[in-house]
């Protein structure tokens, strides 16, 4: 049983591989993508074609933590919607194989982009990116649960209410120190839930750039991956997420921040005009509670990241710079406050 994240017994895979999966054909080399905290994910390069794996890091994982089974389920439910996913192939629950539950999918060829200025086209081109952002995340929030199969993924009704007692949860549960803007922020986002409005939709829980593969030349998305925390959740939650990354600093772990970037000349829409497409697009008026959607992103990505800080202290995180994100909680917090206080 192997306990490195990133060693996978090839022999021993190819063997079950062959007999889960129509069609694959061994030997078979394994090679971890880099990037990423989370999930380990492999490139798989077998007889038969080329595979992606992702698996949960072994270990000891905190609670709900690393559902690479609830992964599998929401992309192959998708398959036949119109938000851009990959193909499944199979989920091995069997932890005794590799050490940990894994998934095998297509591999796509295709750009991920993890500079949300995009630096590697031009600026009608990113007009039109973020303008297919906007419109799978549409897609995404317009998806009939009830008819692929996902109306019990999750817990209708008081999003908000729900994943702040989670994070707040997962964060003490992480947690290695105290950090005052952090205290600040979770004190006010418990003071602030606002009532439910009934919304509720596929929620994918970390929708930003990189998590998008685009094709290889057209600003089209292929596959929106990393589903790790979805769930049937509350739309703007995905929303101000993706609209967090406008107000982020340059390199806050691995997203980068546009804040202090000229927008307009780069041809990137202002957070006013991305949140104005999504709502014309989904037939609403406006947004109410917006300071408290955009803070609570803050925070879930500083707990998100404190997550990642405590499994490197205790071994198990599957990037050598995962220690290094967990100085970004407190500058995350600190901003949502400043946001708080300047515009709420």
């Amino acid at each position: 049983m192997s306990k490195d994240v990133n060693a996978l017994d090839e022999g021993l895979l190819a063997e079950y591989l062959q007999q889960h999966i129509a069609g694959f054909k061994g030997p078979l080399s394994a090679s971890k993508f880099e990037g990423g905290q989370s999930n380990p994910t492999f490139k798989i390069e077998a007889a038969s074609g080329t595979y992606v794996l992702r698996r949960q890091p072994p270990g000891k994982l905190l609670k709900s933590a690393h559902a690479v089974d609830r992964e599998f389920r929401v992309i192959n439910a998708l398959r036949d919607t119109d938000v851009p996913v990959a193909k499944v192939y199979h989920l091995c629950e069997d932890t005794s194989l590799i050490g940990s539950m894994f998934y095998v999918m297509e591999y796509c060829e295709g750009r991920i982009f993890w500079d949300g200025a995009l630096p590697e086209v031009e600026n009608f081109q990113r007009t039109a990116m973020y303008n297919e952002m906007n419109r799978v995340l549409a897609a995404l929030h317009s998806v009939d649960v009830e008819a692929v199969g996902l109306s019990d993924y999750g817990k209708p009704g008081n999003y908000f209410e729900r994943q702040y007692a989670r994070w707040s949860s997962q964060y003490r549960a992480s947690e290695l120190e105290r950090i005052e803007p952090m205290e600040e922020l979770i004190n006010w986002l418990g003071d602030n839930v606002p009532a439910d409005d009934g919304r509720v939709t596929l929620s994918h829980g970390d929708f930003r750039l990189d998590n998008m593969m685009f094709h290889p030349t057209e600003p089209r998305v292929i596959a929106l991956l990393d589903w790790e925390l979805s769930t049937l959740g509350h739309p703007f939650a995905d929303l101000a997420y993706q609209c967090m990354q406008l107000r982020l600093p340059a390199n806050v772990g691995s997203m980068s921040g546009l804040m202090n970037v000229d927008r307009k000349a780069l041809g990137i829409p202002s957070e006013q005009e991305y949140i104005a497409r999504y709502c014309e697009r989904m037939g609403l008026d406006g947004i109410d509670n917006w300071i408290f959607y955009l803070a609570f992103s803050f925070f879930r990505l500083g707990a998100i990241a404190q997550g990642v800080a405590k499994r490197a202290a205790d071994g198990n995180a599957s990037n050598s710079n995962a220690m290094k994100v967990g100085a970004f909680v407190g500058p995350m917090a600190k901003i949502a406050m400043d946001i708080i206080k300047n515009e709420g």
